[in-house]
């Protein structure tokens, strides 16, 4: 756990579990616990060991979004909040190289949304939900939202979504392409923590560059796309994870990757 117990770390074998642990509020994003997350990804990030992290949230919530009890820090814009406590994580999970799972049990709403989207998969409890609620409080969709969604639902849809403050149930997830599994509630830590550990399987750098590649492709032009691709091919083609794969594959056995 972290210092205070606001977000916890756990390690299954290749697999880092970072789950918010604030149930009282519905794993609010208030300073403190944004500070944990922040120093969890910060570790798992840099950790050789870890090859895919699921980050969930504790007492059947993924996250009710901003702790707006809390109010803002004094002399501090909601600018400097937004850019200095929810952006550095936010990045930190679109730019480590190595997947990261997103495992919502019931809201994942306001800033709680952009996190989950910002994740490389998706997993939901057939009752979870994402929320983007902010037009109802007189706000806009902040901490990427709006970058997701368009891009995600296209325009029209993305933006009735987010004035209308409309919940997006998990099987709606599931059909627009906001989410890639919805399983039972009870079995969501399960699910997500037997398709991570078989991620872990396969070749980390393989991994890492692929998400760089997906990652950099919706910015990109066509030609600058298959550019990186080749680089980044040739990054892969010369490690010794793909002369295992290729041997592996004559002797008709499980690869064994090491990350380099």
């Amino acid at each position: 756990m972290t210092r205070e117990n606001l977000v916890t770390l756990a390690r299954h074998g290749s697999v880092a579990v970072v789950s918010l642990n604030s149930p009282q509020t519905k794993n609010a994003l208030g300073g403190a616990i944004s500070a944990e997350l922040h120093r969890a990804l910060s570790e798992v990030a840099v950790d050789r060991q870890v090859r895919v992290v699921i980050l969930t949230g504790g007492g059947g919530a993924f996250s009710s979004g901003a702790d707006i009890r809390e109010g803002l820090p004094e002399n501090r814009r909601v600018e400097d909040v937004i850019n200095h406590r929810y952006r550095p994580g936010l990045e930190l999970i679109t730019g480590m190289d190595k997947p990261v799972i997103a495992a919502i049990a019931g809201p994942a709403a306001g800033i709680g949304l952009s996190f989950a989207l910002a994740c490389d998969l998706v997993v939901m409890g057939e009752s979870a939900y994402l929320l983007s609620p902010f037009a109802a409080i007189g706000l806009i969709p902040d901490g990427g939202a709006t970058w997701f969604l368009a891009r995600q639902l296209g325009y029209h849809r993305a933006y009735q979504l987010c004035i209308e403050a409309e919940k997006i149930p998990a099987s709606q997830c599931l059909s627009a392409g906001l989410a890639n599994r919805v399983v039972p509630d009870h079995r969501l830590m399960d699910e997500s923590l037997e398709w991570a550990s078989r991620l872990a399987e396969l070749a980390p750098l393989a991994l890492a560059r692929t998400k760089w590649a997906m990652r950099q492709a919706m910015n990109l032009s066509l030609g600058e796309t298959m550019a990186l691709e080749a680089k980044l091919q040739n990054d892969c083609q010369t490690s010794t994870d793909a002369a295992e794969g290729v041997r592996a594959f004559f002797e008709k056995r499980p690869p064994k990757f090491k990350g380099r």
